[in-house]
């Protein structure tokens, strides 16, 4: 954060300085302050972030795995909601675009159906990208479209306010994923060919 910017933030702030640790969570660990669209960024650094834990859990064998990666996206939106809350009244701002966790925590949720149809058979490349973009794309689409209750649970107070459309956006879309990532398991073995096998 450049001087100025520290200024402006100060200006506007309740007096209440966040701890650096809820800068970097609410930040994206600084995935927010990338120009332009932070929240693409934050979601891109959020599906990274994911892919990294999947791997990192999935390493270890342990029987808790499954519970370990399904817990995630919850635990990450309640830490989402923590550091949100924490900037959000530092800076005086309702839902600054450098704050980017929420963003995180809607990605996860949406790559969460990912985790039942995961498989240790070789699979294409393409088939693995679109595996992957198919719930960004979706997230992204609700998180700005903001249908209903996405747009409704901004008005919440504080951090809530910040992470929860975001929350509701990664669930809508996990509920189209699901479907769709069946779909996509399932094209992938009737037409090898388009799939690169």
């Amino acid at each position: 954060m450049s001087k100025k910017q520290s200024s402006i933030y100060r200006s506007q702030s309740s007096g209440k300085k966040a701890p650096r640790l809820a800068w970097w969570f609410a930040t994206g660990f600084g995935s927010g302050y990338l120009k332009p669209a932070p929240g693409t960024w934050g979601s891109l650094a959020g599906l990274a972030a994911w892919l990294l834990l999947v791997r990192a859990v999935g390493a270890t064998g342990s029987r808790w795995t499954p519970w370990l990666l399904i817990s995630g996206p919850l635990a990450l939106s309640l830490l989402a909601v923590w550091a949100a809350d924490l900037v959000v009244s530092e800076t005086g701002q309702k839902d600054p675009s450098f704050i980017v966790v929420d963003e995180w925590a809607g990605i996860w949720l949406a790559l969460t159906p990912l985790l039942f149809t995961l498989t240790v058979q070789p699979q294409p490349w393409a088939l693995w990208a679109a595996r992957l973009v198919a719930p960004f794309m979706l997230f992204r689409l609700f998180d700005i479209w903001k249908p209903g209750i996405v747009d409704r649970a901004q008005r919440l107070p504080g951090g809530w306010g910040v992470v929860m459309d975001d929350v509701l956006a990664g669930l809508l879309a996990a509920l189209i994923t699901w479907p769709l990532d069946q779909w996509l398991g399932a094209q992938s073995l009737l037409h090898p060919g388009v799939w690169g096998r």
